[in-house]
């Protein structure tokens, strides 16, 4: 059958169209994509402008029509940190539904971190042992850990790539005093990921998903012998060490002449970068693996085992 995951992030409205049927891999037909970046749309109270929902009205229409177009059996219409978050969630919501015509599933932290670890852990297969995710979105930072489908941690903090540049990295290029109060914000934020990491085995297996992380891969990672770059990366701690000064020290414009840096990821790659380079120092990563699945896969596969 042909299903579709609509996922409205903070940066991006994106469908994935894929075949797919219980007991196999999923294989993506479609991927349809829309900037939206609803981090610069909000209120000084968080909630989301007009001039936001507008434009997500807009992106969500494109994205049903690419997907009646695909002829989809189902539609599965997801939501992320911007649109729980913001008190005018529910209007927005409303709305996205009545274009759909489909319930709107807003995650939660923890339930986002749950569906992304279960699609790292489908792609990885049980003999990868002990998975330890890493996932930066546009307005949070998943973390989960585990040896099941199912993670023992499931964590969510307010450190998206998106976020983190509109609090802390206002100007562009940013200045040296903003990066270090983004790390400091950073490691105090990560406390509550160490403590719940603390005691358990090392991981068989460090991860990264988002298209945050992909794109540092991109940029300083290499690609492990055998694989397709698309499938299969892996990014070293010290290379993306090296890289974010070399990053922060042009204009955001000039980013996207860098290899895997995408236009749309210009602005907030730098802060994404001191987030994941925090997180691994702190965790003790020299390296992680990243996997070409992520939040929608998951929410994919996990939907196909509701079918009777």
């Amino acid at each position: 059958m042909r299903l579709g995951v609509l996922d409205i992030g903070s940066n991006t409205v994106n469908l994935l169209v894929s075949e797919a049927r219980q007991g196999a891999r999923p294989v993506t037909t479609t991927s349809h994509r829309s900037i939206l970046r609803l981090m610069r749309y909000l209120e000084p109270d968080g909630s989301l402008s007009e001039a936001g929902i507008s434009a997500l009205e807009t992106a969500v229409t494109e994205a049903r029509a690419v997907a009646d177009a695909e002829h989809v059996s189902a539609l599965l219409t997801i939501a992320t940190s911007a649109l729980r978050e913001a008190p005018n969630g529910a209007d927005a919501i409303a709305r996205v539904e009545a274009i759909t015509g489909v319930p709107l599933q807003v995650l939660d932290g923890p339930g986002e971190a749950r569906f992304t670890f279960l699609a790292i852990r489908r792609w990885f297969g049980w003999s990868a042992g002990e998975i330890l995710m890493l996932d930066i979105g546009g307005g949070s930072l998943e973390v989960a850990a585990g040896i099941d489908e199912v993670p023992d941690v499931a964590l969510s903090l307010p450190l998206g790539a998106g976020r983190v540049t509109v609090g802390y990295l206002p100007d562009d290029p940013p200045t040296e005093a903003q990066l270090g109060a983004l790390r400091a914000h950073v490691r105090e934020q990560l406390a509550p990921v160490v403590a719940a990491m603390r005691g358990r085995a090392y991981p068989d297996h460090v991860v990264g998903s988002s298209k945050t992380i992909r794109s540092l891969a991109r940029l300083a990672g290499t690609s492990v012998p055998g694989w397709a770059e698309s499938e299969r990366m892996i990014l070293s701690r010290a290379a993306l060490k090296d890289w974010i000064p070399r990053m922060a020290a042009m204009p955001a414009e000039a980013r996207q002449q860098l290899p895997g840096i995408t236009p749309e990821r210009t602005f907030q790659i730098v802060g994404g970068a001191v987030v994941l380079h925090a997180a691994m120092k702190a965790l003790d990563v020299d390296e992680l693996e990243v996997s070409p699945w992520a939040l929608r896969e998951g929410v994919l596969l996990r939907y196909l085992e509701t079918l009777d």
